[in-house]
This record gives structure tokens, C-alpha cells and sequence, in this order.
């Protein structure tokens, strides 16, 4: 069997739903290279208010690899590995430029503005809050950092608002 030799290059993983720590210390186990930028935000609970990090990237790991097939296999076999972000090509790499960005930005305290425009029609689910678990349709931008979220039933539209942080864009699958 003939392998190919690819050049190591960063690539992107979805993880399991708040599983990223654990994929990045399942792939440094593995003496694998994860990386899993995060940010510094004041916690939300209400008993207590602190500054904690989170991940900048909700349900994502970024990976260097040169994906021959051990390695592939390896990361693919990690605890809350989901799937490799890529196209029907395979799986999509990340330019060192834009990691080593990342890793500046992420070493710091300030605050970061991240986040994905989501477009009329996108499906989305919302993660947090009294909603939590539905899923349905985007509709718009409501106001400053709230989204409207369309859910059909029985042939039915409902809507609700929620804030922008409790909705996460569905992945597309092809």
C-alpha cells in the first residue's frame, strides 16, 4: 500500500457539545497537536460572579496534523470528536497565519468579539436558556444582541426571541 507524504498543516475539529477541553487533552495523550483557543468572560451564574475561560470557539478544536492514515484514525477516535470541518475534498486546513493570530489574540485578557452572522433560514438550535433544545429556523436580528428563532409545529409557526449567545448555527450536511 502506497502512502502519501502530506506536509503538517492545521485542520478544524467539531467536537461533541462542550467537549472541547476534553478532545484537546484526548489529542495531547496522543502526542498529537491541539489547539483550543479561549477567552476570558465574566461567568454567568448568579451566585457568584468570576472571570473564567471558555472556549473562543464553542464546539471546535483546531489540530495539526499531516493526516496520514494513523494519525487521521487516531483523531478521529478521540473522545468527543464529532467529525473533521472540511467538503466532499476532505477535511479543510487552516492557514499557520491565522493560528498563530488566534494564539496572540487568545494569550491576552481583553475581550474578544467572536461569532458567526447567521443568514434568514440558517437552522440553528438554542443551547441555553428556557429554550434550550429547540430547534428551528433564524429569522432575523432583533435589537442589539437578541436573534428570532422560528420553530414550526403541527404546520404552525412560532417564534421566539432569544439572546444571540444561546443559538448555535446547525452544521450543514451535504
Amino acid at each position: 500500500m502506497e502512502e502519501f507524504e502530506f506536509d503538517r498543516a492545521w485542520y478544524v475539529l467539531h467536537t461533541r457539545s462542550r467537549f472541547e477541553q476534553v478532545v484537546s487533552d484526548g489529542l495531547e495523550k496522543k502526542s498529537l497537536e491541539p489547539f483550543l483557543p479561549k477567552m476570558t468572560v465574566m461567568s454567568k451564574r448568579r451566585d457568584r460572579r468570576k472571570k473564567i475561560r471558555v472556549p473562543l470557539f464553542p464546539g471546535y478544536v483546531f489540530v495539526k496534523s499531516d493526516l496520514n492514515v494513523y494519525e487521521r484514525l487516531e483523531i478521529v477516535k478521540t473522545v468527543g470528536v464529532v467529525r473533521f470541518v472540511g467538503n466532499k475534498d476532505g477535511p479543510l486546513s487552516v492557514p499557520d497565519e491565522s493560528i498563530d493570530s488566534l494564539k496572540i489574540m487568545a494569550s491576552g485578557d481583553n475581550q474578544i468579539a467572536t461569532g458567526t452572522l447567521l443568514k434568514k433560514g440558517d437552522r440553528v438550535m438554542v443551547v441555553e436558556g428556557p429554550f434550550a433544545g429547540v430547534v428551528g429556523t433564524f429569522v432575523r436580528y432583533r435589537g442589539g444582541q437578541r436573534v428570532v428563532v422560528s420553530i414550526e409545529a403541527l404546520g404552525q409557526y412560532a417564534a421566539v426571541d432569544v439572546p444571540e449567545e444561546y443559538v448555535e448555527k446547525l452544521p450543514e450536511f451535504a
